[in-house]
């Protein structure tokens, strides 16, 4: 709930609030790929922007982490070229890695119910929401 309300707090569309609701939606099944499988589940009715991020997020969340398991921390630079790369990483800072914080006021469920139901009512694979290579970006902090 708290990434979703930080997007909302910072202005952010429909599409993003809804994956910044949903982007974890995976970990309890498929711990190892969750960022995968939340991205399908969203592919077919958001923006390709917003479903690569979410695809892409656990690879660019761990900047924040992986030097903690002898990982690299840096395995999103090999996606820097990427039209979307910026996005992720605004996505990863402001919205996931922020969102641990238990005195953050929230919007609850009950508040988001109507976006999701919005965003699943589309025709799958339009091209009126999917917008291949279009970057609309993370907007600018509100705060």
């Amino acid at each position: 709930m708290q990434s979703a309300t930080r997007a909302l707090n910072d202005g952010a569309d429909i599409d993003w609030i809804v994956a910044a609701l949903l982007h974890d939606i995976g970990d309890g099944l498929a711990p190892q790929n969750h960022d995968k499988m939340a991205a399908e589940i969203i592919r077919p009715f958001v923006r390709d922007e917003v479903a690569w991020t979410v695809e892409h997020h656990g690879i660019f969340q761990m900047v924040y982490y992986a030097e903690h398991y002898g990982w690299d921390p840096e395995k999103r630079q090999a996606f820097k070229d990427h039209r979307y790369y910026q996005s992720c990483v605004d996505f990863c800072e402001r919205w996931d890695q922020s969102s641990f914080d238990p005195d953050y006021p929230m919007k609850d469920l009950d508040f988001f119910a109507p976006m999701v139901r919005e965003v699943f009512a589309r025709k799958a694979h339009d091209q009126g929401h999917i917008l291949p290579g279009v970057v609309v970006g993370v907007p600018a902090n509100a705060a």
